[in-house]
């Protein structure tokens, strides 16, 4: 099973580390990247731009497409993983692991994933 870890973080302070501040943070995960990887388990990750550059979708009759994420919480997403568990409590761990590499306030949301491949379906 995939799960994908969704990193939540304050967008104003991370977007305000120095260059050295962020490659100090990125040598942490690429510890827990290497890891993941070494153990066939990682599937991917990515950062997020900040959320001024996002934009919404809202479902409806007629799709409606707003500027920027629109999004109830004091923290933005900025980021997530897509890695191969065998339970939740294997992906919890993880997530453990990222929240002590990445310092600050904030997050992690795991969440089950279910595979979309255009004319095979969900798997």
């Amino acid at each position: 099973m995939q799960y994908a870890i969704l990193c939540y973080n304050d967008e104003q302070i991370v977007g305000a580390w120095t260059k050295e501040e962020d490659d100090a943070v990125m040598a942490r995960l690429d510890v827990v990247h290497a890891k993941l990887a070494k153990a066939g388990r990682f599937v991917g990750a990515a950062r997020l731009l900040p959320t001024t550059a996002a934009t919404c979708l809202r479902k409806g009759e007629e799709p409606l497409v707003l500027d920027g994420p629109f999004v109830e919480t004091k923290e933005q997403l900025l980021g997530f993983y897509v890695i191969d568990c065998e339970d939740l409590e294997q992906a919890l761990e993880t997530a453990r692991e990222l929240a002590v590499a990445n310092p600050g306030a904030g997050g992690y949301e795991v969440r089950p994933v279910a595979l979309f491949v255009p004319g095979t379906g969900l798997s």
